[in-house]
């Protein structure tokens, strides 16, 4: 079973931080922008700067959030305990999900889903776009399919795949019409 304890922990993470230390001025000369848009809408506000980070509070957080993953604080993390923790995060998600949920649906807010806030739980799904089908089989253009249209063209795409012309449409005319198969 494989284990980490607090001293390996705090060199991993002391080799993260001077890693971190390294990229960040490649980072940043990235980020430069060299002309400005000719534009006449506002430039975005400049996103906040990140706070700066001395190695000490790294080594404090990073510290801390293994301290939070050994229950029985023995200084070494097992892969159960860092299992239950990530469980125990999924879990603590997934109830707020739920939570948030709730308190949306529960439009008059007392703390009870009435069966039509329950049914808000089902959204409207949008219209699907049928152009495609209208215009392949359509064949007047007068926004109905009738019998006559839909086999007038299904016909003529089965006459397409149908290589050989004998009738029958094998698995290999269909592959090599651009058509997988149904039920393979």
């Amino acid at each position: 079973m494989a284990v980490f304890d607090g001293t390996a922990f705090r060199a991993a993470a002391s080799a993260l931080a001077g890693l971190a230390l390294f990229v960040s001025p490649l980072a940043a000369q990235q980020r430069r922008v060299t002309a400005q848009p000719a534009t006449t809408v506002p430039a975005p506000p400049p996103a906040p700067a990140t706070p700066d980070l001395p190695r000490a509070t790294f080594i404090s957080t990073m510290d801390n959030q293994f301290r939070a993953q050994d229950p029985n604080s023995d200084g070494k993390l097992t892969r159960a305990e860092i299992e239950e923790a990530e469980r125990a995060k999924l879990l603590a998600n997934a109830q707020a999900a739920n939570r948030a949920l709730f308190a949306r649906l529960d439009a008059d807010r007392n703390g009870q889903l009435s069966p039509t806030e329950f049914a808000g739980q089902v959204q409207q799904s949008p219209v699907p776009d049928v152009s495609q089908t209208m215009n392949r089989l359509d064949l007047n253009r007068d926004q109905v399919i009738t019998l006559v249209e839909y086999r007038a063209a299904t016909l003529a795409n089965f006459d397409r795949l149908d290589a050989d012309h004998d009738g029958i449409v094998t698995g290999a005319e269909m592959t090599a019409g651009g058509v997988r198969p149904q039920g393979r």
